[in-house]
């Protein structure tokens, strides 16, 4: 599949390799590079996977990488449900309306 000029796309690029990080990170931090991801609008005519591209960034950032997803989608979300947090709201609520969570 090709990517086109002006397409949502996702970047990939190694800004440290690993051994050229700062000598404070942790050793297992260290012992890998520091990876860059960046989503934006392909600015080249066209590319594939694995093509260095450069983007415009939602933030109007021009950053260059190599293509690793066209039209990547939104897979994120706020975990699994947590019981003790649905407690928390309703006491939170009771609070801001100015009564005594403990009635």
């Amino acid at each position: 599949m090709m990517a086109r000029r002006g397409q949502w796309v996702q970047i990939h690029s190694i800004l440290l390799k690993a051994g050229e990080r700062a000598p404070s990170v942790p050793s297992d931090t260290a012992d890998v590079p520091l990876e860059l991801r960046v989503r934006g609008f392909l600015q080249d005519g066209s590319a594939s996977i694995g093509q260095v591209v450069r983007i415009l960034t939602a933030a109007g950032r021009l950053v260059e990488g190599a293509l690793e997803i066209i039209e990547p989608r939104h897979v994120h979300d706020f975990g699994d449900y947590v019981p003790e947090l649905s407690q928390a709201g309703d006491e939170l609520t009771i609070w801001l309306a100015g009564g005594d969570e403990n009635e």
